[in-house]
């Protein structure tokens, strides 16, 4: 028996040149813009003609193109070794697709198609559901399998919160690299969103709050000092918070040393090693920070690749209908975008 993997990701331009594009694929996404296709088209073009000098001046900063297809590939190889060490009857082989850039769906599928596998599993490497992230590439990947009618069976495990060894993952990531002492503020930093998607029943940041709750329980310090905020604000909504600049800017001005951890980003890309390697920690020490510590995102950690393989392996003990595995705990019933709730 075969079964194949597909991983989701973000993606990112691999130069310069195509970061104008990416950006208008981010925002032709109508889980992105959520208006009429004759509008959210030309739209998306403003907006990613707007945008491209400051990104591309961003990715200059990191060397002219994103890591992520490269971090991500490495992720599938340990994963696709993983999976297929811990058992010896299936015959596991991982793919990619990213929303936004190389590889695409479409690519993907083809690719899929090629293995022949008596299974699909769709694997999002959001660890928290949100429509706008692991909603999209699962909607694009159903649409696309539609229109190329490739019809092998599909599960899906949609989200992994408070997986144990995901939360085991970021505490060693953390012991790593402190010993954590009383003067320091833990500041876990997600992805932030508009208020609105929260209200319209997204689950993102009770998930986020549950996966940082847990981390803080296995990490099992007394009068711990730590804080959940939201990063990489565009636009004019308002969204969630407290954001992180803030929360970086009060924590350095009251003398806390500071320990940012990218808890919903599991692959390094522009708004790690940009955003909280270099703005965030030039905003520390502008505000009087004397030690700034970052903590890495999980890449290949072992503990998270053991959890992606059990998830996959065991997924029949989260079945919560036909095709979707979700966490033990299901999202509350005023979420309405999570999947249970589709």
């Amino acid at each position: 028996m075969k079964k194949a993997v597909v991983l989701f990701n973000l993606g990112g331009p691999d130069s310069l040149d195509n970061v104008e594009p990416f950006l208008f694929n981010l925002f032709n996404d109508p889980a992105i813009i959520n208006l009429p296709t004759f509008i959210r088209y030309p739209l998306a073009k403003i907006i990613s003609k707007k945008r491209a000098p400051v990104a591309k001046k961003i990715y200059q900063e990191i060397g002219g193109s994103s890591p992520i297809l490269k971090l991500t590939m490495d992720q599938s190889i340990e994963l696709e070794k993983s999976l297929n060490s811990m058992q010896n009857k299936i015959d596991y082989k991982t793919f990619i697709a990213m929303r936004c850039w190389n590889p695409r769906a479409d690519e993907t599928i083809n690719n899929v198609k090629n293995f022949n596998p008596n299974e699909v599993i769709l694997v999002p490497l959001y660890p928290q559901f949100s429509y706008s992230t692991s909603g999209s590439s699962i909607s694009e990947w159903k649409e696309k399998c539609k229109k190329k009618n490739f019809n092998t069976i599909t599960s899906t495990i949609c989200c992994y919160p408070e997986e144990e060894n995901f939360i085991n993952a970021h505490v060693e990531e953390i012991k790593n690299k402190i010993n954590i002492n009383n003067n320091e503020r833990l500041i876990f930093s997600a992805h932030g969103l508009p208020e609105k998607n929260i209200k319209n029943g997204d689950p993102y940041q009770w998930q986020v709050e549950k996966t940082v709750q847990k981390i803080i329980k296995e990490l099992n310090q007394k009068n711990l000092d730590y804080i959940l905020s939201y990063q990489s604000r565009v636009g004019p909504l308002k969204w969630i918070g407290p954001s992180t600049d803030d929360v970086i800017v009060e924590s350095s001005r009251s003398g806390k040393s500071i320990v940012l951890i990218p808890v919903a980003f599991v692959s390094e890309h522009s708004e790690t090693l940009v955003e909280l390697d270099i703005e965030y920690k030039k905003l520390a020490k502008d505000n009087g920070c004397k030690n700034y510590t970052r903590i890495p995102a999980l890449g290949t950690n072992k503990n998270y690749i053991k959890g992606l393989s059990e998830l996959i392996i065991n997924k029949e003990e989260y079945k919560f209908r036909e095709s979707l595995y979700t966490p033990k705990k299901q999202c509350l019933s005023k979420f309405n975008k999570c999947p249970c709730y589709q």
